[in-house]
């Protein structure tokens, strides 16, 4: 059934299982079995993504991670 890439920043380990737990949320909502939704994350540095010119590591420096 789905399967459902996130590309995103670094993340901590509870902060997963949330993101898990809702989007999971979302697709039983719509009649998808839970056992059958796969999430997958890919984390990146903030070092090894851009935008607007910029290296997140400068841009967001001022963020906690």
């Amino acid at each position: 059934m789905p399967v459902i890439t996130i590309e995103t920043w670094p993340m901590e380990k509870d902060k997963k299982k949330e993101v898990v737990e809702k989007v999971t949320e979302v697709f039983v909502a719509q009649g998808v079995p839970k056992q059958a939704v796969t999430i997958i994350f890919h984390d990146t540095p903030l070092e090894s993504w851009g935008s607007d010119g910029e290296l997140h590591s400068e841009k967001f420096k001022h963020l906690k991670r």
